[in-house]
């Protein structure tokens, strides 16, 4: 019966040594692996709308002035039915972004190595020590190279919606320029000009 219990008091070491080593590894794996992103942003060339310049002709003799006024109305008109504005900002230059996990790629791996060598060695018995270090530093480097995975893969996930959001918004624009011109071009038509 004494075998029992020592038996059973070794066992119930050796699990709290595994319990004590797994919530070190993780307590080391949160405070070494935010999740942070570096986003750098910088300009690229605007991709080119749909033109939203118009060229009439007046068909029934109107003065300059009156050209003008008609041009300013149907204008204010076009930008009230469209939603766009061919001279706001909008059209500035897109600005590109670019997503990159941090810290480099590896080093979740290199800290789980070591952290799991350190672990392993402590919580493996005496004469296995070496082997629990080797154990303790491929788990701890398999860990943290997943962790390294995952982090790259959720900065891949932010860049394609940046991407997407850049497109999304160009294609709304040109649609936008696509509405403004049609409706300028409705409206000098309905005002007696020609419109090309």
């Amino acid at each position: 019966m004494l075998d029992y219990i020592e038996c059973f008091i070794k066992k119930l070491r050796t699990l709290s040594l595994v319990i004590f080593g797994s919530l070190l590894t993780v307590s080391l794996f949160g405070c070494s692996h935010p999740s942070t992103y570096s986003v750098k942003q910088y300009p690229v060339s605007t991709p080119s709308l749909s033109s939203t310049e118009i060229i009439f002709y007046p068909k029934h003799g109107q003065n300059e002035y009156q050209q003008q006024r008609d041009r300013y109305e149907c204008h204010l008109w076009a930008v009230k039915k469209s939603g766009f504005d061919p001279n706001q900002a909008q059209l500035m230059p897109h600005q590109r972004f670019e997503v990159k996990a941090s810290p480099p790629p590896g080093t979740g791996a290199a800290i789980g190595a070591l952290s799991g060598a350190v672990i392993g060695s402590i919580t493996s018995r005496r004469y296995r020590s070496v082997e629990g270090m080797v154990f303790g530093a491929i788990t701890g480097a398999l860990m943290g190279a997943a962790s390294d995975i995952a982090r790259h893969q959720e900065a891949n996930r932010i860049q394609h919606q940046y991407n997407e959001n850049d497109t999304y918004r160009h294609i709304q624009l040109e649609k936008q320029a696509r509405d403004y011109r049609r409706a300028l071009s409705a409206c000098l038509e309905g005002r007696r000009y020609t419109v090309e």
